[in-house]
């Protein structure tokens, strides 16, 4: 009993100095417990991985995007000049033809003899006016009105034969450009009558894009501009062409003004009525600091990127206010706060703030991450 309560006075003596010693540390020194929160804090910075690239100038174009539709650089309709029979067609729709190519034939046999007999009238009447003239100027016989009759009576058989040679041509329906038989109207055997729709012949080795440009584009776009077109049926194909018209007024409805571009096809890739997505060269810039859409970052005073600075050994990120210029695509001009040599943070770039602890990680196809947080 004596030896328990011995080593229980004991563990009670030990306690209480136990306390008093961590009191009286307390008290001497607080600038021992910020140092270990300040190192507490830094062992748990976060660092964030980026990648960057050096500003360098560059050349850009900027666009004017619009919606363009195709058409056909002919598309004509060949209509009957001559009434008749459709005697054949010389041609199988989708043929391609060549300028002044017969396609159709109109029954011309009552044309050819009317046209025989307009020839022997007109072989007739300029032989009765030879004679009438040698008779009136050589022999001094006759009257002078029935020398003007012979004469005019051939005239008259000779315009007449020259009006039946014309009809009988008609009816020999010819293209007048090359392209392709693409529609036919009527059947052989059908009776055509002056006007009536025959064929239809389409060149689209050249299509014309049609379209409309705002008016306040109106004093920088131009006949002889280059303008780059893409289909969205041929996503990886793209077309150059040239404005080859530009319209002189305003459509009041939706305020833009017509142009149309020329581009080529021989291929025949594009079919009239397509819809293009047109781009407009508007000006060619040169030594521009350009910068991707995904790095710029919207404030309250505009806009900013991301740069990398070194302050005492250590990398951060630094935020630089910029204004920007033209764009393309995702392309942007960055027409001032950039210089040439900063390192632009590229990937990473919305995982941080200005004064954020960075490492630059070069090459790096993974996604970026944060460090020194669990």
């Amino acid at each position: 009993m004596k030896r328990r309560r011995c080593w229980s006075g004991l563990i009670t003596l030990s306690t209480a100095v136990f306390l008093v010693g961590c009191a009286s540390a307390a008290g001497d020194s607080d600038d021992g417990a910020q140092d270990a929160v300040v190192a507490d804090e830094t062992a748990v910075a976060r660092v964030i991985n980026v990648e960057t690239i050096s500003v360098e100038p560059t050349e850009f174009t900027e666009f004017i995007r619009i919606t363009g539709e195709a058409e056909a650089f002919h598309d004509i309709v060949l209509s009957a000049e001559e009434g008749g029979v459709i005697a054949e067609f010389l041609l199988e729709k989708g043929s391609r033809v060549r300028a002044g190519q017969v396609i159709a034939r109109i029954d011309s046999r009552s044309l050819i003899a009317q046209v025989d007999e307009a020839t022997a009238s007109a072989a007739l009447a300029r032989e009765q006016f030879e004679r009438q003239r040698r008779l009136w100027e050589d022999e001094g016989m006759g009257t002078e009105i029935a020398f003007l009759q012979s004469k005019y009576q051939a005239d008259i058989a000779h315009a007449r034969l020259q009006n039946l040679q014309i009809r009988l041509t008609k009816t020999e329906i010819t293209s007048p450009v090359d392209g392709v038989f693409d529609y036919r109207f009527v059947e052989a055997g059908e009776i055509a009558l002056p006007g009536t729709q025959v064929a239809r012949i389409v060149s689209i080795d050249r299509i014309k894009i049609m379209g409309g440009v705002p008016e306040r584009y109106a004093a920088v776009v131009g006949r002889g501009d280059r303008a780059n077109i893409r289909f969205d049926i041929f996503p990886d194909r793209d077309f150059s062409g040239i404005i080859q018209f530009v319209g002189s007024t305003v459509d009041e409805q939706n305020r833009t003004f017509p142009i149309e571009i020329t581009i080529r096809n021989p291929s025949g890739l594009v079919k009239p009525q397509m819809v293009a997505n047109v781009q407009l060269v508007r000006e060619d810039l040169t030594n521009v600091v350009v910068a991707s859409q995904d790095v710029i970052r919207r404030s309250e005073d505009g806009y900013h990127v991301f740069v990398v600075e070194e302050v005492d050994g250590e990398t951060f990120a630094a935020a630089k206010p910029v204004r920007l210029g033209a764009s393309a695509g995702n392309q942007v001009v960055i027409e001032s706060g950039l210089d040439v040599g900063d390192r632009l943070i590229t990937l990473g770039s919305q995982l941080v703030d200005d004064g954020s602890r960075v490492r630059v990680v070069s090459g790096s196809t993974e996604t970026p991450v944060s460090e020194g947080q669990q």
